[in-house]
């Protein structure tokens, strides 16, 4: 029995998701995902919630102080942010 027209299974993934317009939605999730690692746990710890919307991160904070530190740093982050989700998700963040 011999095998014909063999894929392996990242390439038929791809092709799945490419097919039905999954792109953006895989890249946001890798971007929230990245938060810890990028930022370290314990911004993370003081990270209520995240989402995004119309192509900004909103993220709610319970502190103050990490909020103006996070404000400081933004074009950086995005650009990092943006980097670990594999394309551009995000052109804006919102600290709230």
């Amino acid at each position: 029995m011999k095998k014909k027209d063999v894929q392996k299974i990242d390439a038929l993934m791809d092709q799945f998701v490419k097919a039905n317009g999954l792109e953006r939605g895989l890249a946001e999730h890798r971007l929230m995902r990245s938060w810890e690692s990028l930022l370290g746990t314990i911004i993370a710890r003081k990270t209520k919630g995240m989402y995004i919307r119309n192509r900004k991160l909103f993220v709610t904070l319970h502190s103050s102080v990490v909020r103006n530190e996070l404000s400081m740093i933004k074009h950086t982050l995005i650009s990092r942010l943006n980097e670990a989700a594999g394309m551009k998700v995000i052109d804006d963040i919102v600290l709230k």
